[in-house]
């Protein structure tokens, strides 16, 4: 596994880790609905925070945003 800083990707390619992620099934936000922007702000803000990285596997070319486990 490799760790990807966030500043490492262009905004298009982070756009996509970010919605590949907020759009995958199973994904849940509790009961209240946040728009597609919502929903990216915060996934960005726990990146910034440190409370998730994003996380390249190279053995299968996945890339996923995993929380860090303090």
């Amino acid at each position: 596994m490799i760790t990807v800083p966030i500043d490492q990707l262009s905004e298009s390619a982070l756009l996509g880790v970010l919605d590949a992620f907020i759009l995958r099934e199973g994904t849940d936000y509790g009961h209240q609905d946040y728009t597609l922007e919502e929903k990216r702000q915060r996934v960005m803000a726990m990146l910034r925070k440190g409370d998730a990285e994003i996380c390249y596997y190279p053995e299968n070319e996945h890339i996923d945003i995993v929380l860090v486990s303090g």
